[in-house]
C-alpha cells in the first residue's frame, strides 16, 4: 500500500518499510540535540551501520533544534544518514521548527548530491508531534523544495505502519 504524487517531475511517495533497510541514497533520522544514537531507530542505525556513524557524529558535538548534519551510512544500504534535530511536541513554534528542520534536511541531501531520500514521519514517535501536523508541515516543505532547483528525484515518507501512513496519504492527495 502506497500513495504517490509527481511534483515538478519529482516523485513523492508514501511507503511502509524499515527506513534503515531501504535502498536509497540517504535517509533522515530524527535526532536528539546531542546526536547520540540511542534507542529505536538510533539503535538500529548504530547496530546495522556500525560504529563509524557515531564516530562521525562526535565532530558535531551538540547542535541546535532545526539543524541537520550528514554522516556516511556506514554498513547501511544508504550512502548517507541525515541527522535532523527537530522540535518536541508542545515546544514553542513546533510547526515552524519542524518546517525548518525538514528544509535543512532537504538542503543537506542536495549538498551531498542525493537523488533518492527517505524521511520518517518527523517527530511523531517518541517526541509526540501529532501525525497530522507532521504530515502537513513536512509535505508542504517537500513540495516547496521540489518546486525549485534540486538534485532530488524521489522523496519517500517511510511509515512503520498503516496508522502512520494514513495522515500522510490524506495530505499528499490534497497537496497542490
Amino acid at each position: 500500500m502506497s500513495a504517490e504524487k509527481k511534483i515538478n517531475d519529482k516523485l513523492v511517495k508514501i511507503v511502509k518499510d524499515d527506513i534503515t533497510a531501504m535502498d536509497v541514497d540517504a535517509f533522515v533520522f530524527y535526532a536528539a540535540p546531542d546526536l547520540q544514537l540511542g534507542t529505536g531507530y538510533g539503535n538500529a542505525i548504530s547496530v546495522r551501520g556500525g560504529p563509524k556513524i557515531q564516530d562521525e557524529l562526535r565532530q558535531f558535538g551538540t547542535v541546535e533544534t532545526g539543524t541537520a548534519v550528514t554522516t556516511s551510512g556506514g554498513s547501511l544500504k544508504a550512502k548517507f544518514v541525515i541527522h535532523a534535530v527537530g522540535p518536541r511536541f508542545q515546544e514553542a513554534d513546533t510547526e515552524g521548527k519542524l518546517e525548518t528542520v525538514t528544509q535543512n534536511a532537504l538542503k543537506e541531501a542536495d549538498a551531498k548530491g542525493v537523488e533518492s531520500l527517505a524521511f520518517p514521519p518527523m517527530g511523531s514517535g517518541f517526541y509526540g508531534i501529532p501525525l497530522d501536523v507532521s504530515a502537513k508541515v513536512m509535505l508542504a516543505a517537500i513540495r516547496d523544495h521540489l518546486a525549485g532547483q534540486t538534485k532530488l528525484k524521489e522523496v519517500l515518507i517511510c511509515a512503520r505502519d498503516t496508522r502512520e501512513m494514513k495522515p500522510f496519504q490524506t495530505v499528499l492527495e490534497t497537496l497542490s
